[in-house]
């Protein structure tokens, strides 16, 4: 049995976490989330000592580090742009770090903490949990197995609708998240990358705060993807079945089933991670990359090959100044 500590348990993602520390059969044993509405613990680890101050969870850690209960794994699932410095915090203290997605908003920042791996000898493992999914797996061997000149047309569309509080959040904040390419669609531009290759160009058409699209030419496919956290952009008929969450990815026109089979993904991103079969810096790489790029570039508009979702006309909310 390991011990775990884990940050930002208030996090929307957080009880993924604690579902697969506790179905691992590991141990919880202190958290820390400045909001303390964080009752679902109680359902997981009722005895696992809460903070809201980071100073006095710093303290926790640093003494128990010194005890026989040290702590072997701190979860985090802090907003991303904490992500490095509670990496760093992990790694110092004596433990490995399970990072939520992003790993970090910069490439620079991975290089500096393999350097932190190596003054500490700990490690740092991402939660990439596409990589385990059944249809992307099946997918990777499909391509794998086809000619290697072959290039794939492939059309990825993720819309997954946010309510008003999310244009008071962090998470609209580019410089807190990273915007929408980062927040929402890394998970995907790391399976892209993954099963087809290379970026050889990136294209901005849209950068805007409900939604970004573009266009990746990968060494084995061309993609058009677009994402956003619109409601209006949903499929008529997705509406209609009172879904507020659409993921699509087609290739050559054919249509990759992946919506269901994502709520224990990570129960096996933890269960690899403990055989020693995590994912690490230089797998996040290729992602981080790419939505650095987004983040930094100057959209075209809707010129050349964008995706058809990018024609869709939206409001936005009435809090944004941008």
């Amino acid at each position: 049995m390991k011990n775990f500590a884990l940050i930002g348990a208030a996090g929307y993602i957080a009880v993924r976490h604690m579902k697969a520390i506790k179905e691992t059969n590991n141990h919880l044993i202190a958290a820390l989330d400045p909001n303390d509405s964080v009752g679902i613990i109680d359902s997981y680890f009722p005895n696992a000592d809460f903070f809201v101050e980071f100073e006095r969870f710093d303290r926790h850690i640093n003494k128990i580090h010194k005890t026989s209960q040290k702590v072997d794994y701190v979860s985090i699932c802090s907003p991303n742009y904490l992500h490095d410095s509670h990496i760093r915090f992990a790694l110092k203290n004596g433990a490995d770090a399970i990072c939520e997605k992003p790993l970090v908003l910069n490439p620079w920042n991975i290089d500096a903490l393999q350097e932190v791996e190596q003054e500490t000898g700990n490690k740092l493992h991402t939660i990439l949990q596409l990589r385990h999914h059944p249809s992307i797996i099946a997918l990777k061997e499909k391509i794998d197995n086809a000619p290697e000149d072959k290039i794939y047309d492939i059309d990825l569309t993720y819309i997954t609708s946010r309510g008003n509080w999310y244009f008071t959040s962090w998470k609209a904040n580019h410089e807190k998240s990273g915007g929408i390419a980062t927040n929402i669609g890394i998970h995907f531009f790391d399976m892209l990358t993954l099963i087809f290759g290379k970026v050889k160009e990136n294209i901005v058409h849209v950068s805007e705060p409900k939604r970004a699209s573009g266009f990746l030419q990968l060494e084995k496919a061309r993609v058009r993807w677009y994402l956003s956290v619109d409601y209006d952009a949903l499929p008529e008929e997705v509406k209609a079945k009172g879904q507020r969450t659409f993921r699509s990815i087609t290739v050559e026109g054919e249509e990759i089933e992946f919506s269901q089979g994502f709520t224990d993904l990570h129960n096996i991103s933890y269960q690899e991670i403990l055989k020693g079969n995590g994912f690490g810096l230089e797998d996040a790489r290729p992602s981080i990359e790419i939505v650095h790029q987004i983040r930094n570039a100057t959209p075209l508009g809707l010129v050349g090959d964008y995706h058809p979702f990018a024609n869709k006309e939206i409001e936005y909310h009435p809090f944004y100044k941008g």
